[in-house]
Formats: structure tokens, sequence, C-alpha cells
């Protein structure tokens, strides 16, 4: 492969489009396509070629990323009518960065690689900030020499990249991350409402407990904004609630009970039923102030 191949990027949501933004500045050309217009177009603007289809992007490139809500819409785009394997041509490597089944994940490598596709599952972690910045942790699952051959493209949007396995690990460490992500949140908006309803600032609680045991990704990331009264995403809850439902789905299979896990999924979709579908994750503070009958930023 060249030292630029040219590179398509398929779903350009919040994460998707600062990723294939990253890969336009770092000097690859880049192919586009997405349902809505708006981020199309805005990367065209910026120098990226537009296509219509998956199998438009497919039929263009060395490599095509995905980044799309769920397993259903990753098997339609790779496998459905106009979908990448219509598209496809030996040598192409198809790098899915969106977080679904490990068993959908091994179906589509599966089928595109009797056309000579390698496929990577590649979901990333690090949120709206980590796809900006280009410092987002990347699980890799598939073929090692297609990792190698895309390495230098995932250094553009990554700062961690591990191998976890073959098909379908990637996407067991991406739900194994929102175990411990979901718990997280969970944990922050009860030591809140607690240090709030109990009579403490919880400004100066978070800042007590920064630097010890209790430090995190969650706590040195979400307070600020959740003291501002910024609930937007970042990561939208009802992508929070796909991915425990994955992580339950899963669980379900192997038998591996997961009690805490179960209870986190039950407030995240209490969040989607209370209309916070689209707020951040670490909205889920605002089931528990329901429950508590307090609020944050109340004086």
């Amino acid at each position: 492969m060249s030292s630029k191949p040219i590179v398509g990027y398929i779903g350009l949501g919040i994460m998707g489009k600062s990723m294939a933004r990253n890969i336009l500045k770092a000097g690859y050309p880049l192919v586009v396509h997405n349902r809505s217009r708006d981020a199309v177009d805005e990367l065209v603007a910026e120098g990226a070629k537009e296509a219509f289809t998956p199998a438009e992007v497919a039929s263009q490139v060395d490599v095509v990323f995905t980044n799309l809500p769920d397993s259903p819409d990753v098997e339609q785009v790779a496998l459905g009518a106009d979908g990448i394997i219509d598209g496809a041509h030996a040598g192409l490597i198809l790098v899915d960065n969106s977080t679904i089944k490990p068993a959908t994940a091994r179906l589509i490598a599966e089928k595109l690689a009797e056309k000579g596709v390698l496929t990577l599952d590649c979901p990333v972690s690090g949120g709206d900030i980590g796809a900006q910045k280009g410092t987002l942790a990347m699980m890799v699952g598939g073929p090692a020499e297609a990792l190698e051959q895309v390495r230098p493209i995932f250094n553009v949007i990554g700062k961690t990249i591990t191998h976890v396995g073959d098909s379908g690990a990637g996407q067991i460490a991406k739900a194994a991350n929102q175990v411990m992500v979901a718990a997280q949140m969970v944990a922050m908006g009860e030591l809140m409402v607690l240090a709030k309803k109990a009579g403490a600032d919880p400004e100066k609680v978070i800042a007590a407990i920064q630097g010890g045991a209790a430090q995190c990704w969650t706590l040195d990331v979400k307070p600020e904004r959740l003291f501002a009264g910024n609930r937007q995403p970042g990561f939208k809850a009802y992508m929070q609630a796909k991915d425990l439902g994955i992580v339950m789905d899963t669980a379900r299979e192997y038998g591996v009970p997961m009690p805490s896990t179960a209870v986190h999924t039950q407030l995240f979709d209490a969040m989607l039923q209370m209309g916070m579908a689209e707020l951040d994750n670490s909205a889920v503070i605002g089931v528990l102030e329901s429950l508590a009958d307090i609020e944050l930023l109340s004086k």
C-alpha cells in the first residue's frame, strides 16, 4: 500500500465526522458518504470527495471506515444492496469503528473475505473530545496484517491502538469498556447527588476526591461540564443504552452474571423514557436527581 492510500469514511456523526476530518487533515485523499447532507457538505468544502452509496465509496478506495449507530446499520451498509460488498475489490480493507455485536462483526468479516476484503472491527473510546483531538483508544479485532497496513491512518485518529485478537475481539473489548464507562457515570451521579442532598458542595467534593483512589477519566472530564449546566453530548445517552444492551445480550449468551451492569442498564433505559435520549451519558445524573428529589445546580 502506498504511503497515502485513498480512504473512505461512511457515517459522519459526532465521532465519525471528527475522525474523518483528522484523516483528511493528515493528507489522505478522502471519499465520504452519509445519510444526512450537512456533514458531507462540510467535509467536501474542506477537500473530501462525495460518494452516494457505500458501494461507490468502496470501489474508489483502499481502506473504507464505517461508523454507524448499531449492528443492523453496519450489516446493511456492508452487505446490503449497494453496500460495500457490491463495490468490494481484492485488497480492500474495511475498518468498522461502530460499536456492534461481536457476532455481527464476525459475520461481516466472513462474507467480505469471500471478496478478498480484510475486515477489522475497531470500536473506539474517548468521546467527542478524543475524536477531535485524535487521542481515541482503539480496540482492534481481525487480521494482524490488515492492522499493520492501516496503522499509519490509525495513528492519526487514535493514541492507544491495541490488537485484541481475531474478528469480534475488538467488539468484546468495547463491551467491557462500556461496562466500566456506565459504572463511572452512574457512580459520579450518585456521589454528586449524595453530596448535594447531605449538605456538602459537590464541586468541592469532586476536587477533594479527584486526586485519590477515585481518580478516573470520568471525574477528570465530566464534572466541569455538569457544573456549568452543560448536559449536551459528548456521547449520547441512547447510544450508551444501546451499547449496554449489547453487553447484556453478550452476557446472557455466555452465561455471565452482571448484576451491577443490569442496574446501570435500567438507569440508562430510564433516561430514554424521561426524554433524555439525546443528552450526554453523564446526564444519567438526571435520573438520580429525580429519584432523590434534588437538582445538582439548585441553590
